[in-house]
């Protein structure tokens, strides 16, 4: 199972570089003797020096991996992007210190950049009128430079008269960086898995390996082209969401012209403002995008960093009201990172969502244990106990609470389930290195443009309307079996405790003040909906039994 295609794109035959493999593993041989020395033994000696000291001793790990990345170039500062985006794992010292990589790639010279476009178009000056020399982005693989099309007077893709374009064009000798860079990783892989606690919980070669994949389907551009178009297909009928035409007769495997569709981008909160769109709704509407290629199209944009999102104001558009906001369209570039999810991993996703929507816990732990997220000996029915808290606790909070909770809140949870902290179940599934990428990268972004959002709300009203919609009927039988098991058997437990209420041997246990207000709460809630929900249940149950007689008797 795998949430990135193979491409079939060849590993180049080409020897590595010696020097470049030998600084990388240096490199990370420090920093692995470093983390033994002071997390390891050092620890079991002075525990508390090694604590005080931990924050700058990674912030200077960080500084030192970033400045060899911004030297070395190549899939290092892939990398240092990749980590800085995962907030939700790393330590704020190492994501704040990589977070510059966005902006420090180094561009290459034009005059080399110009060399690879005509090797692969040929005469330049039969294809542009003009080649901006200064770089539109510099990229770890790539490099993007405006242009012109010259005007064209014979049929073919649309009316190229002096269109403006963005060219992008692979670094020289790009091939051999990621070839090398890739092996001494893979080097640096097999060491962190002789460490006990990482060999449990991630395969750290398995990972490596769907990042090489997707690297190198980076560097095949006619595979890229071919995810815009299937983007653009996704969203024809969509007003609000953009994807820049491909200009297939001028793109090579190592050069992409694409149409340019220059905007504000969606970290200029000044600039959204000055446009009159609200922030507000450009964040639920980057979410509700992302919800629709992840649970339904299943395809995704797997690099939504801050450079690939535009905001464009636009016509009115259909249900809006002119007077509180001013339309826009959501614009997505950079289509050569891309997440493909299989049918059965998709099924426990939106199972995922249907156990956050109705707050389920067991369905949601059994949901994340289909899809590889605990480890063999995990207690299952603790992280149920665990997760029910955790649903309770933190619905309905928006971004900014979320990112900052209470301590002493997170003292008494700590506290409650020290035991799955110490024992600490979890393990990385390889087929979520990039979902989870993308799902924090979105995280950050939401929060920047709206720290009021609430989360829930979005993942509520998406798994609501998954459950009325067609789709619905194909979530698989074991997830309408363990949605409807609870309906189905609320009856027969409402007629027992009925039965023990009026002969004497209904039993009340106490509980502390705030389990016992919490569990009243739910109860409340259910006796509440009870009628409409057996309904609704009914009602479903009615239409899967017409829809699957119908097939039958086809």
């Amino acid at each position: 199972m795998s949430l990135h295609p193979q491409s079939g794109v060849a590993h180049p035959a080409t020897p590595i570089d010696r020097t470049r493999y030998r600084r990388i593993t240096t490199f990370f041989a420090g920093v692995i003797l470093h983390l033994v020395w002071w997390d390891i033994l050092l620890r079991r000696v002075v525990p508390g020096r090694v604590l005080a000291s931990r924050s700058e001793r990674w912030r200077t790990l960080s500084r030192r991996f970033r400045q060899l990345a911004v030297d070395m170039g190549g899939v290092l500062i892939k990398l240092g992007q990749f980590l800085s985006a995962r907030v939700d794992v790393l330590p704020p010292e190492v994501t704040e210190e990589l977070r510059g990589l966005q902006d420090e790639v180094p561009p290459e010279r034009s005059e080399d950049i110009l060399a690879v476009m005509a090797e692969e178009l040929g005469d330049l000056e039969q294809r542009f009128s003009e080649i901006e020399t200064e770089p539109v982005a510099a990229a770890s693989l790539g490099q993007v430079h405006r242009a012109y099309l010259r005007p064209r007077t014979s049929d073919g893709e649309g009316a190229e008269h002096g269109l403006s374009v963005v060219v992008k064009v692979q670094r020289p000798g790009i091939e051999r960086l990621v070839q090398t860079d890739l092996a001494a990783l893979r080097v640096v892989a097999r060491w962190m898995m002789r460490y006990p606690p990482i060999r449990r919980r991630a395969d750290m070669p398995a990972l490596l390996d769907e990042f090489a994949r997707t690297l190198w389907e980076e560097l095949d551009y006619r595979q890229e082209a071919d995810n815009a178009e299937r983007f653009a297909e996704m969203f024809a009928d969509t007003e609000d969401v953009d994807i820049p035409f491909v200009y297939r007769r001028h793109s090579t495997d190592r050069v992409l012209v694409m149409e340019d569709v220059e905007a504000i981008k969606i970290i200029d909160l000044e600039g959204i403002e000055d446009a009159g769109i609200s922030r507000r709704e450009v964040a639920a509407r980057l979410l509700d995008t992302y919800f629709l290629q992840i649970f339904e199209e299943g395809f995704f944009h797997a690099d939504p960093h801050p450079g690939n999102l535009f905001i464009k104001p636009c016509d009115a558009l259909p249900g809006v009201d002119e007077a509180t906001s001013q339309p826009f369209c959501l614009i997505f570039v950079d289509f050569g990172m891309v997440g493909r999810i299989e049918s059965l991993m998709g099924q426990n996703l939106r199972k995922v969502l249907l156990g956050v929507t109705q707050r389920d816990a067991r369905v949601l732990t059994d949901a994340f244990r289909d899809l590889g997220f605990f480890l063999p000996a995990a207690d299952l029915e603790r992280i149920v106990e665990a997760l029910d808290v955790l649903l309770d606790e933190l619905w309905g909070r928006n971004l900014l609470e979320l990112a900052r909770p209470d301590p002493q809140e997170v003292q008494e949870l700590t506290k409650e389930f020290r035991d799955i902290l110490f024992d600490f179940p979890f393990q990385v599934p390889q087929d979520f290195v990039y979902l989870g990428r993308a799902m924090g990268i979105l995280s950050g972004l939401s929060s920047t443009l709206d720290p009021e959002l609430n989360p829930w709300y979005q993942v509520e009203k998406y798994g609501q309307s998954l459950l009325r919609r067609q789709e619905g009927r194909q979530i698989g039988w074991d997830v309408l079996v363990d949605t409807l098991k609870p309906l189905v058997n609320l009856p027969f437990q409402m007629e027992r405790v009925m039965s023990a209420a009026e002969q004497g041997r209904l039993r009340v246990q106490a509980a502390p003040d705030r389990e016992m207000t919490r569990r009243l709460d739910r109860l409340e809630r259910k006796v509440t909906h009870l009628q409409l929900t057996l309904a609704a249940a009914t009602g479903l149950l009615s239409g899967l039994l017409y829809y699957f007689m119908r097939d039958r008797d086809r």
